[in-house]
């Protein structure tokens, strides 16, 4: 009997171990597929050229030479193009920015872009589980994923959310939550809605920090259809493999950082901007170490770790190591929020003047649209054929908060024809431009 006992324990072990492996693959979430995704395409009689802007702004009683010549500045710096669009409320002179007008623009942007993607993807609005609204500025009361479910007809049983606050970084939290979801309820869809209302958010006044609101964002909407339904691998364009958020809004320094208020030198947001950036760039710093470990190569996290632990026990002085994604993301959809932003976070990530075309032109074409920039970034390199199967795409999304939020997909199917249809259908041939 004794010669039987080490074989004994063996199996034992064994059998744990298998049943440990098995319990592992059973519970395991299932796939989560993103089926197709449609950005809004403004009419032409919203868009918005320089000198019409500052016309209309230079009849207001609101706004003095100084402001309107300050944003003046802004917009030629900013990196946008004459074809940007601002909504019909603010054509009006002066603008009529009001609830009805706001839930007109709600109309607007959100009801043809859900429109276009059930199109695309032949699904009938009952066949919705999940609806994810996000808009940081306005939240009306019945909420907007109430509109959009009473518009088409949408099941008693839908569970719907509303995000708000959230800033660029709302879009990319959005599907972080719609993950969630799917990775609970089996067999089911999820819309994500993305926008952001313009109408409630003009400012009159000659505080210049607030003048930039004015001048920076613009319209825009994304509609995006998630699933874990097995067969959707087929028919579905990528395959989420991770999503990552972090914050810094339990930091006092890094709280206030985003509120804008004067100085004792009578300077509004000067100060405060500064500390805004180093806090933004120490979270961004966080954020991308916890994803590599997440993504990276061997080699890569072995770099990545010893200069974690050189900084906190050798040299507090010394950068962390920036690891090279690009290893294994092959595009980048980052921030639009402003061609000096773009290019510092493609430094800090080593990122070549290719890998930030898609954010810099998207900027350039249509301003910066919050968080649905993103889908409008990807639509870019979709309508150039770039994305190939096989290959993976990180979206980063940074928002208020201070927050950071990652998406990381996988494209599982060839994607042609694209440069035909999306809001880049009729201008993609002309770019990328000189900005």
């Amino acid at each position: 009997m004794r010669n039987w006992k080490p074989l004994y324990h063996f199996l034992l072990l064994f059998g744990f171990l298998l049943l440990y492996i098995l319990k592992s693959f059973i519970s395991k979430p299932p796939s989560v597929y993103l089926v197709d995704f449609s950005c809004f395409k403004p009419p032409s009689y919203c868009r918005t050229p320089f000198s019409t802007f500052l016309e209309h702004t230079s009849m207001l009683e609101a706004f003095d030479s100084e402001s309107v010549a300050f944003m003046g500045k802004i917009l030629s710096s900013s990196g946008q193009s004459e074809e940007t669009y601002l909504p019909p409320a603010l054509h009006y002179i002066p603008p009529k920015a009001h609830l009805e007008q706001s839930i007109k623009e709600v109309h607007m942007v959100l009801f043809p872009v859900m429109e276009d993607l059930l199109f695309k993807t032949k699904l009938s609005p009952c066949d919705i589980d999940f609806l994810i609204v996000n808009c940081s500025g306005f939240v009306p009361t019945p909420s907007l994923s109430s509109i959009i479910i009473n518009k088409f007809f949408m099941r008693s049983d839908i569970k719907s959310y509303n995000l708000s606050g959230m800033g660029c970084s709302a879009s990319a939290l959005s599907i972080d939550l719609a993950r969630n979801l799917l990775n609970i309820h089996k067999n089911s869809n999820a819309i994500v809605l993305s926008t952001e209302i313009l109408s409630t958010g003009w400012y009159s006044g000659h505080e210049k920090p607030k003048l930039l609101l004015n001048c920076l964002f613009r319209m825009g909407s994304a509609a995006i259809l998630l699933t874990n339904k097995k067969e959707a691998k087929r028919s579905s364009k990528y395959k989420l493999l991770c999503t990552l958020r972090s914050q810094r809004a339990f930091d006092d320094q890094a709280y206030h950082s985003a509120i804008l208020e004067e100085d004792s030198n009578g300077n509004r947001g000067v100060t405060l901007k500064r500390d805004l950036l180093q806090v933004a760039g120490e979270t961004l710093r966080l954020h991308i170490s916890i994803l590599g470990s997440q993504v990276l190569p061997f080699m890569e996290k072995i770099w990545l770790g010893v200069s974690i632990l050189r900084k906190k026990f050798v040299d507090k002085s010394v950068e962390i190591y920036v690891p090279n994604f690009k290893t294994v993301v092959q595009h980048f959809c980052l921030p639009t929020s402003g061609r000096p932003v773009i290019k510092e976070i493609a430094k800090g990530l080593k990122l070549s003047e290719r890998d930030m075309e898609p954010a810099i032109m998207t900027l350039h074409r249509f301003g910066n649209q919050s968080s649905s920039s993103l889908w409008y970034e990807l639509a870019y390199m979709e309508a150039k054929e770039r994305v190939k199967k096989g290959d993976k795409v990180w979206q980063l999304g940074m928002g208020s908060g201070p927050k950071c939020i990652s998406v990381v997909w996988e494209c599982v199917r060839p994607i042609i024809g694209e440069y035909k249809i999306g809001p880049w259908a009729d201008c993609v041939h002309q770019y990328p431009v000189q900005s």
